[in-house]
């Protein structure tokens, strides 16, 4: 679905509001004394909290009353229809062992699927103030009054390349073991950054994440910011991404395919 020029900054300007309005409900709790969280997993820990659920119901709040047409996929409350051909594709907190542990790497994550992916997206990690916002042929990183371009930094190979992942273990057995045939040629590998890791490469500070196991809910802003930054998100055969699975972010072209050759062989 195509979006009319008129209308990408008043998408733009809501996707804002909405991390406002999600920040507004996440702050008062984050470093908070007596934060609880609950288990979602029937097997293992799959935290949830107060902050997850409120920063969600307000941002479907404010998508009823602003654009009721549209339709809601979101971590928390699952799928809401619309008739518009857009979804907002909301995860309040991404990250959330990181928020219940006091790390600010967690993030609000915002996306804007137009029916073949995200058109727009927003990664916004509040206690910081930095807003990372992709779409419609732009990026930029907002901190207060501050406004900066994104793009993503050139690198020729995996052994030039910062690398990262949130969990160590990444996936099942085999998708671990492809993960480190990258892992093993890159020149630095970092840990448990979660959405943050994608606004770095969005920004040229990194240059890839490998993740497996994503929902939509996890990637649709990511994918957007970092293509808007001029970088690119496949799953692991160089397919689309925006459905979640496995998921290889980068920066440069040339690290992505050396990178992709190695988790297509070893994956299968």
């Amino acid at each position: 679905m195509a979006i009319a020029p008129e209308l990408e900054g008043a998408l733009r300007d809501i996707a804002c509001e909405l991390a406002d309005v999600a920040a507004a409900r996440c702050l008062p709790l984050f470093r908070s004394e007596g934060l609880l969280a609950a288990n979602k997993a029937a097997d293992g820990f799959d935290p949830v909290t107060a902050a997850d659920r409120d920063a969600e119901a307000a941002m479907r709040t404010l998508l009823a009353e602003r654009r009721p047409e549209d339709a809601i996929h979101g971590e928390e409350f699952g799928a809401r229809p619309g008739t518009s051909g857009l979804t907002w594709v909301l995860d309040p907190i991404d990250g959330t062992r990181a928020f219940i542990c006091g790390a600010p790497t967690w993030g609000i994550l915002i996306g804007l699927d137009a029916g073949e992916g995200p058109v727009l997206g927003v990664i916004d990690q509040p206690h910081t103030g930095e807003r990372f916002i992709g779409g419609f042929g732009a990026a930029e990183m907002r901190r207060g009054t501050e406004r900066r371009a994104m793009r993503v930094r050139p690198c020729a190979g995996l052994s030039e390349a910062v690398l990262f992942t949130t969990y160590p273990e990444v996936g099942s057995t085999v998708e671990r073991k492809a993960f480190e045939t990258v892992r093993d040629r890159a020149r630095l590998t970092r840990y448990s950054l979660d959405c943050y890791a994608y606004a770095l490469v969005a920004m040229g500070q990194a240059d890839l994440v490998i993740e497996a196991g994503l929902q939509a809910y996890d990637v649709q802003a990511p994918i957007a910011v970092i293509e808007a930054a001029g970088g690119i998100v496949t799953d692991w055969t160089g397919g689309p991404a925006h459905q979640g699975g496995r998921i290889l972010a980068a920066g440069d072209a040339r690290t992505h395919a050396e990178a992709l050759a190695l988790l297509s062989r070893a994956a299968t």
